[in-house]
């Protein structure tokens, strides 16, 4: 597999993501930013976020170039439980960028930041992103009742978690 890094999102990373997550492959992913300048808005969110400690978002990197991101938002009444997600570029699917970046800033949550549990949320529909859940090494817990809006309708996901690793029964 291709090396990829990760790095926290930039406020400069708005034009790429707004063409990643625009592209028409990206029917699984509720989006509702509809200029560059709202994604701006959004990232300022995104970096004001992580400097409160609420969230972590990063870019995932491939050659220098942004080819998606994945983030990580602590619960707010229990920081030792979040949600994970992630997108990558429809040019880049299927190379395991996905898994990689997952599995980069899970350890940063695990290792820096006290978190016993991460959960993830995909679509049911998403097949691939629960292969990518599933090689992560996320476990399938459930199905999660109407939990996204996802074109203009509540939409049920599969719920999938893992544990910090020395934690696991």
């Amino acid at each position: 597999m291709a090396m990829i890094r990760i790095r926290p999102q930039q406020v400069g990373d708005a034009k790429r993501f707004f063409e990643i997550l625009n592209h028409k492959d990206f029917i699984y992913f509720p989006v509702s930013i509809q200029s560059i300048e709202q994604e701006k808005v959004f990232l300022r969110k995104v970096v004001q976020d992580r400097k409160e400690g609420k969230a972590l978002g990063c870019s995932i990197l491939y050659r220098k170039q942004v080819v998606g991101a994945v983030g990580f938002r602590f619960h707010p009444e229990r920081r030792c439980v979040g949600e994970i997600g992630y997108f990558i570029d429809r040019a880049y699917w299927g190379r395991g960028f996905a898994t990689k970046a997952l599995q980069l800033l899970e350890q940063e949550v695990f290792e820096k930041h006290g978190v016993h549990r991460i959960e993830l949320l995909t679509l049911k529909k998403n097949k691939a992103s629960q292969r990518v859940a599933e090689k992560a090494g996320y476990q399938k817990e459930g199905i999660s009742r109407g939990v996204i809006l996802h074109e203009g309708k509540h939409q049920d996901a599969y719920l999938f978690a893992r544990l910090k690793p020395e934690e696991r029964a």
